[in-house]
């Protein structure tokens, strides 16, 4: 099947896929398992994966595969630090250093989208994080509030941001529709893995 068709069949969105793809290349069927803890990568696997990009020797997909790593996200920020002439430090694989990211003044309707993003794709902090340049903590943070208060808890009501408390109950209501979509095509996606998992196991009984 073509691409698109899979991604349709099963409900699963693009980016979501082409990321699964990447992740078996990469790591075979292991690396379609949700992983207990981050790997390490030493400094000179930093700077081994670095130095045979630039000399041509392979893609980035390439480079990511040699060396088993999560993301070439992850492999251009070591780039930049390298060209930069900056220190490679030991660090932990896909996401630690994106954990480093600094967080950002943010308007209601962006923290209601990074919110919303995070949860369809099954609170993938990293990716949410690679695509917003926001910090851990505030995504984390973020994801609580929703879920103790719902869109509401979105809101920032610290200084001088009156319109943003002062919400009309249409704004409320809207807000929450478009968070509840996230989470049920989340839900979705979930199940059509699951349906498609019992499928194979009856053929293999």
């Amino acid at each position: 099947m073509g691409f698109g068709e899979i991604s349709n069949k099963y409900g699963v969105p693009k980016s979501t896929l082409r990321h699964w793809i990447r992740r078996y290349k990469t790591f075979g069927a292991d690396g379609l398992l949700r992983r207990k803890r981050n790997d390490t990568y030493s400094v000179e696997i930093k700077k081994q994966a670095v130095e045979e990009y630039l000399a041509g020797k392979g893609s980035y997909q390439d480079i990511c595969k040699k060396y088993k790593i999560h993301s070439d996200k992850q492999l251009r920020d070591w780039i930049k630090v390298y060209n930069s002439h900056r220190e490679l430090r030991p660090s932990r694989g896909r996401g630690s250093d994106i954990y480093m990211t600094k967080g950002r003044n943010t308007t209601y309707e962006e923290r209601l989208e990074i919110v919303s993003y995070c949860i369809e794709h099954g609170n993938d902090y990293t990716a949410t994080i690679e695509k917003y340049s926001v910090s851990y903590q505030q995504i984390y943070s973020w994801v609580r509030k929703y879920n103790e208060k719902g869109a509401e808890g979105l809101v920032d009501k610290r200084g001088k941001r009156k319109p943003e408390s002062e919400m009309t109950e249409l704004e409320k209501l809207r807000a929450e529709n478009k968070l509840l979509a996230a989470r049920n095509k989340r839900l979705e996606t979930e199940n059509a893995v699951l349906k498609k998992l019992g499928e194979i196991e009856r053929r293999w009984h």
